[in-house]
């Protein structure tokens, strides 16, 4: 897929790689900010804008723990990625009224996972009609606001739904 942004995806996975390579790990040292997107922190994860989303509004929930799959894991980081979920689902609601969302997670590469040793959630509002002939037939994504805006908004919206 293409993104309207593309050139820039590239410099930004570079600028923030660490010794490890991994960008989850290096944005969590960040504050948080419009620079990282993480718009709220746990105890044990926290919840960051996707920087490359399908819709509007998509975002990831991530362990502070760099480990490649849930199962690896413990109960607590799991059932708190859980809890960060539900209340992401209910800030997207109150904010883009959404019809659906899909959420989930593409564990390991042969599943899809773009970072694949950091395990992360995605939670992804949807609406009917929101796959149109950009994304199926030009692999382009379209979005209707700014990364930025997007993430004001739930940054502001937290807490309050």
């Amino acid at each position: 897929m293409k993104y309207l942004w593309s050139p820039w995806r590239m410099k930004y996975i570079q600028a923030h790689k660490n010794e490890e390579g991994c960008v989850f790990c290096t944005i969590q040292k960040m504050p948080d900010n419009k620079e990282n997107l993480i718009v709220v922190r746990g105890e044990l994860s926290y919840v960051v804008m996707n920087r490359y989303p399908y819709t509007s509004g998509h975002i990831l929930v991530i362990p502070y723990i760099h480990k490649p799959n849930l199962e690896v894991l413990n109960a607590d980081t799991r059932a708190e990625m859980m809890e960060l979920v539900t209340q992401s689902m209910r800030v997207l609601r109150s904010i883009y009224r959404p019809q659906g969302f899909n959420m989930g997670a593409n564990i390991g590469e042969a599943a899809g996972a773009g970072i694949a040793p950091h395990v992360h959630l995605h939670v992804v509002p949807r609406w009917s009609g929101d796959t149109n002939f950009m994304s199926s037939l030009g692999e382009t994504r379209v979005l209707p606001e700014a990364l930025e805006e997007t993430y004001q908004r739930i940054k502001e919206a937290w807490g309050k739904e």
